[in-house]
């Protein structure tokens, strides 16, 4: 009996669960590994129906448990390497050039962002691969910042690790309620697009507001 049979026996093959199962039944682990390359590049695919059906295929013998959390982490990786050399080629000088046409927005910004990601980058990408939505975004701005290759790497794969883990051993443990962790870890996701939302909401707001007397001659 095939994964698709196994994992959805009431839904129809289409869509992204019936995509990851046919990779994962084709393919073996590496299958696993580059639909979490392809949700690493393009986040609209969603790690928490990926990470726990490939889980559940572990579970079922379909691969083995070591082979479901090595592909999916190096494709995480691999995913996230793609991203930090978009950011590299793209890089500093043009993203300075793009910026200071935007409105809104002033240089010191970006240098303040630059600054914040020299101060606190390493803990930006461990911790960003573990929270829905930023862990693909955060590969870009450690290109764009040149952050070492070496340090990149480490923390990518650590912190790949960690949140592939959870959600690979959910679906594991879960069996043939696997499906249930894409609801928990959804509403994780909206509600940090929510908060991103707000933030830029805050951030308009701010930047629209007409300042006083006082603050035109403190900048004039």
């Amino acid at each position: 009996m095939d994964l698709m049979t196994l994992a959805l026996p009431q839904e129809p093959a289409g869509g992204i669960a019936g995509w990851a199962a046919d990779l994962v039944d084709t393919l073996g682990g590496p299958g696993a590994g580059l639909a979490i390359a392809l949700e690493n590049l393009f986040p609209p695919l969603p790690s928490e129906v990926i990470l726990p059906l490939t889980g559940f295929a572990a579970g079922q013998g379909v691969i083995s448990l070591f082979s479901a959390l090595f592909w999916t982490t190096l494709g995480s990786t691999v995913g996230a390497v793609v991203l930090y050399w978009i950011g590299m080629l793209f890089g500093r000088e043009r993203m300075h050039a793009i910026w200071a046409r935007l409105p809104l927005v002033k240089s010191s910004d970006l240098e303040r962002t630059e600054e914040w990601f020299t101060k606190h980058g390493t803990k930006a990408v461990f911790f960003g691969r573990m929270v829905p939505i930023f862990r693909s975004l955060i590969s870009v701005p450690a290109g764009l910042e040149r952050m070492p290759m070496p340090v990149f790497l480490l923390l990518t794969t650590l912190g790949s690790l960690i949140w592939n883990s959870v959600l690979v051993l959910s679906g594991y443990w879960l069996g043939d309620q696997w499906d249930l962790v894409e609801a928990y870890v959804g509403v994780v996701s909206k509600a940090v697009l929510v908060l991103v939302a707000a933030a830029l909401v805050l951030y308009l707001v701010v930047r629209l507001r007409p300042r006083s007397p006082a603050q035109h001659r403190r900048t004039s």
